[in-house]
């Protein structure tokens, strides 16, 4: 991993004075996490007026501090060129959508051929942030819209939005089962005690808040429009399992397939080899990282899951 070092230096305001060092170059150097300045200034890389300083130390105001950002090229894997659809791009973040199959980015039994390495490949500036730029992930059979990062500040604010609950991420599924009604669940997740590969509603994991409601109904389908507030792993899809309506062609949460009795030899076949979670992220808001302006994206529905629509309504039609 190649490092190299990058050189900051500002002056510190007078009315900062009196505060904690780790506390005021935050407001000066703003595309670094305090964390991040926190461990440089224990590293000897940060200097007022010359000197060494400690976290604890409290500035007078006027001083002048010099940062030697020591900056790591972050990722592991190679640009490949991979095509991308690329929905928006400025200075500061990408948005894509994502396809089915595509995996967000390197991990044991995928070493390359990921949006990661694409992402390399269409901007190689993105080696210097975390994972190139991806902040957020969508499963490997989840279709839909990701936004990428692409300067240390715009990381920064996509981070602390997610963390917020800022970003608004809308979905679309279909799911097993009729639903009266839309609602929430509100349960968190971790992984599954014994299955290591799956996760579950557990006491011990970590707060999980998601929201549905109802688009169309079928005779043993429900068609849906998903909001998270959260971003846990399979969110989406552990939840609709926990309240009994596993999304259509999960292989992990969804359960043996159920035909619905007199179905359209169209749905039968639909449903027979629909081999994914039928998911996709249609919808996503954010605040740019610069201009603080809100932003929102569409992604039509995949033709996969469009299909698997038609079959549904034209089954419910011959009922």
């Amino acid at each position: 991993m190649n490092e190299r070092i990058e050189y900051f230096n500002a002056s510190i305001d007078q009315e900062l004075a009196g505060k904690r060092l780790d506390q005021v170059l935050p407001l000066l150097f703003p595309d670094f996490s305090r964390s991040r300045l926190q461990q440089w200034i224990k590293q000897g890389q940060v200097t007022l007026d010359g000197k060494a300083c400690r976290i604890r130390d409290k500035v007078v105001g006027g001083e002048r501090v010099e940062l030697a950002a020591r900056l790591e090229d972050q990722v592991e894997c190679q640009p490949q060129a991979i095509e991308l659809e690329i929905i928006f791009e400025d200075e500061q973040i990408l948005v894509v959508n994502k396809p089915v199959g595509l995996v967000v980015h390197p991990a044991a039994g995928n070493p390359d051929g990921t949006l990661q390495n694409a992402l390399l490949h269409h901007d190689a500036e993105l080696i210097q942030l975390p994972r190139a730029g991806i902040v957020h992930r969508l499963d490997k059979e989840t279709s839909g819209l990701l936004v990428v990062a692409k300067t240390p500040g715009a990381h920064r604010s996509l981070i602390e939005q997610l963390q917020a609950r800022e970003i608004k991420r809308e979905y679309r599924a279909l799911a097993c089962g009729v639903m009266t009604a839309g609602g929430t669940v509100d349960q968190p997740i971790g992984r599954h005690p014994s299955q290591r590969i799956k996760m579950a509603v557990v006491r011990s994991g970590k707060p999980a808040v998601t929201h549905y409601r109802v688009i169309e109904r079928f005779r043993a389908h429900t068609y849906l429009k998903v909001f998270l507030e959260t971003g846990r792993t399979h969110q989406i899809r552990v939840h609709m399992a926990h309240i009994h309506y596993p999304l259509i062609g999960d292989p992990l949460y969804g359960g043996r397939l159920k035909l619905p009795a007199g179905a359209t030899e169209a749905l039968r076949h639909q449903l027979q080899t629909f081999r994914r979670q039928a998911l996709h992220a249609r919808q996503l808001g954010l605040k740019h990282p610069l201009s603080g302006e809100w932003m929102e994206w569409q992604a039509p529905i995949p033709a996969d899951m469009e299909e698997l629509l038609e079959a549904l309504r034209e089954d419910a039609a011959s009922g």
